[in-house]
Parts: structure tokens; sequence; C-alpha cells
């Protein structure tokens, strides 16, 4: 089951979080396992599977990250452990970034800064995604940006 169609939200890049944490609360009163104590093993067995499947997709949609992340795999344009190849002009700025950091130099205006660069061409389209309206260029530019943020964000975690 997808997790948007388990919490009954609209495919979304940038999910609602109350509604979201009040959809989750919901199920998890419906199908907690402890509900399930005095039910056949196999109600106990699917209860827990089932409650399993609504704590992995709640910490998926929680974080924006991984909700980008899920969307593009369930559309087919991400794969497991994916070796993206980031343009040579990121990349180099990120080794100028990272020669700064070496330097015990303070990056938190050129981080701020290159966050913003890269995520301005892609703010409209995570702001409004629509399941059969955005389109798979559209997509592929969440995408170019979700491995900028996350070789950036790897970048500000070593350091």
């Amino acid at each position: 089951m997808r997790y948007f169609e388990l919490f009954n939200i609209p495919v979304s890049l940038q999910v609602d979080q109350k509604l979201l944490s009040a959809r989750y609360f919901t199920l998890q009163r419906q199908y907690h396992p402890d509900l399930f104590a005095r039910s056949a093993p196999e109600e106990q067995e699917a209860a827990l599977e089932l409650t399993s499947l609504i704590n992995q997709a709640f910490k998926t949609l929680k974080s924006p990250d991984d909700t980008i992340r899920y969307v593009l795999k369930e559309k087919g344009l991400l794969q497991e452990e994916e070796k993206y190849q980031l343009s040579p002009d990121f990349l180099m700025e990120m080794m100028e970034l990272n020669e700064q950091l070496e330097e015990n130099e303070d990056v938190t205006a050129a981080t701020d800064r290159i966050q913003k660069e890269i995520y301005e061409p892609v703010k409209t389209i995570i702001a409004d995604y629509q399941e059969s309206v955005t389109t798979e260029e559209e997509l592929l530019q969440v995408k170019e940006y979700y491995f900028r943020k996350k070789y950036l964000d790897r970048i500000g975690k070593q350091h």
C-alpha cells in the first residue's frame, strides 16, 4: 500500500504535517497491536505488520527529504542506492566549501547561500506538485535538487 493512500492524504512533495499527525494518531488508535491481544494469531500478526507500515510511512512523510525521495521512487525516477552524477560546477563549489571548512572558516553564510540557490529553481514545483499535472521534466529537476541538497547536508555533518 502506498503511504499517501494509507494516510488518505494527497500525494505531495510537501506534506501537511498537522494532517499527517492527525491521521497517524487515528491509524494508531485503530490498529495498535495491543488492541488485538485477544485476537487470533493471524490477526495479531496482521496488526503488527500494519502498525509497522504505518510507523515507516509516518517517518518517511514527516521528513521533507524522505518524502521527496519516496515520491521520486514511486514515479520510477530514483533507484535504490543510485549513483547520481552531479554537475562538475556544483562539485567544484562543494570542494571549495570543503576547503573552507578544513581551514576552520565559518561557512554558514556560504552554506545558506548555496541552499537557497539550489532550492529556488524547484521551490514552485515542490510547493505546487500535483500527481497528474507535474511533468517528469519537473520531477527530474527536483531529483537534481535532492542530490545536491543531500551532498551539501553530508558536508555539513562532517564538520
